[in-house]
């Protein structure tokens, strides 16, 4: 094989010094403190079940779609988890992708014109900027959760110029931040829109599954009538793959004609899309059992952070991610590889991820882990700092 171009082996090689460099990790049978299964159904047999009951009740079975979406690949399987998602998340309309990662480009890219406004969340997903940075709107980032900041941005941006009725204004943050596990004022988000004549679009990738009854936060705090887009994913506490774009129909349709990463990649497989509809079908049923088993961890967790002193060390979060801050990659790596070492499977995230200095290990609770389980993680928190 070639040779790799010395300017990349540099980078790889700056990677390394900084301890930083990415490497695939293997499978383990450590206990789960870092997946997204937040409810556990990715290991549910039950639903692997259903997926098969699915694919037989609805004709065809093929191994793969055979083309994009508009050519071979919309089989009938589309049409009927689309409507479903639609109703269930309370929606005019919902759009089926590959992944959020997919949903996210295809939407940012396309929907932000030339002369457009995108505000965003500077903690927002990788996924979103990319997706800004393929479009052609001016894009601006806000502090984290800071209403404040984003009304000081939205108002400088249109002082001394009129508003043109064409030229639209996009704010942009998540229900759940998935490096803080924290939330943002949606309802004053919400209000801020209107009083900038702006469309909000809410990323739920870290709440689709888990609040307002199975559905997303959107729809917990009664805002969806508000929202211009919502982006829910399948890979996380629905324990699937894939995600959709939730919004009206005409914003459906628009997406279908200029969404790049919807019109040019193969669709899902039959048995992907089963899955998912199979894994709403289990949430309908046990879902609230799940969910309560999961909130109630996350109340012991904390209360755990609280007794073990360990407070001014987490970020505060009443969701199911919990990250501990560790500045510094080599020591992020070092805690992480004392916790993996006495058996459970906890991730440091490291900067360039997240900001120099603000380096940690991301502890992601889930409906089955006990309380035995996170009391001992914590403990080896302690042990591990007193050495």
């Amino acid at each position: 094989m070639g040779k790799l171009p010395s300017k990349l082996e540099s980078k790889l090689a700056e990677r390394s010094a900084n301890q930083s460099l990415r490497n695939l990790p293997e499978e383990t049978d450590r206990v789960d403190f870092s997946s997204n299964d937040y409810l556990g159904f990715a290991r549910e047999r039950k639903i692997s079940e259903m997926t098969g009951d699915l694919l037989k009740e609805n004709g065809k079975q093929r191994h793969g779609a055979g083309g994009s979406r508009l050519l071979s690949g919309n089989h009938a399987l589309y049409p009927k988890l689309e409507s479903f998602l639609a109703q269930h998340h309370q929606a005019d309309a919902a759009l089926v992708f590959n992944s959020g990662y997919d949903a996210n480009l295809g939407l940012f890219s396309s929907v932000p014109q030339r002369g457009d406004l995108v505000f965003y969340d500077e903690l927002i997903h990788a996924s979103i900027r990319d997706g800004i940075k393929m479009g052609n709107a001016k894009s601006y980032k806000f502090s984290h959760k800071d209403i404040q900041d984003l009304q000081s941005k939205l108002e400088m941006s249109l002082r001394g110029q009129s508003r043109s009725l064409e030229i639209e204004i996009y704010i942009v943050t998540e229900s759940v931040f998935s490096m803080d596990g924290d939330s943002p004022d949606l309802k004053r988000l919400v209000q801020l829109s209107k009083e900038f004549n702006a469309h909000l679009i809410v990323d739920e990738a870290h709440a689709t599954g888990i609040y307002g009854d199975g559905r997303d936060l959107v729809c917990e705090l009664g805002l969806q009538d508000e929202i211009f887009a919502r982006v829910i994913t399948f890979g996380k506490a629905m324990g699937s793959h894939g995600a959709a774009i939730l919004g009206s129909k005409d914003l459906k349709s628009y997406l279908v004609n200029f969404a790049r990463s919807l019109i040019y990649t193969t669709a899902l497989s039959s048995h992907s899309v089963a899955g998912i509809l199979a894994s709403y079908q289990f949430l309908e049923t046990k879902g609230a059992d799940r969910v309560k088993s999961l909130k109630k961890n996350i109340k012991y967790f904390k209360e755990l952070i609280r007794e073990e002193g360990l407070e001014g060390d987490f970020v505060e979060s009443d969701s199911a991610v919990h990250c501990l801050i560790v500045s510094g990659n080599q020591q992020a790596k070092m805690m992480a590889g004392h916790l993996q070492e006495a058996g459970f499977d906890v991730k440091p995230i490291l900067s360039p991820t997240v900001k120099l200095g603000e380096e940690r290990l991301r502890f992601c609770l889930h409906a089955f882990n006990t309380e035995a389980e996170m009391s001992r993680v914590l403990g080896e928190i302690k042990k591990y700092r007193s050495r």
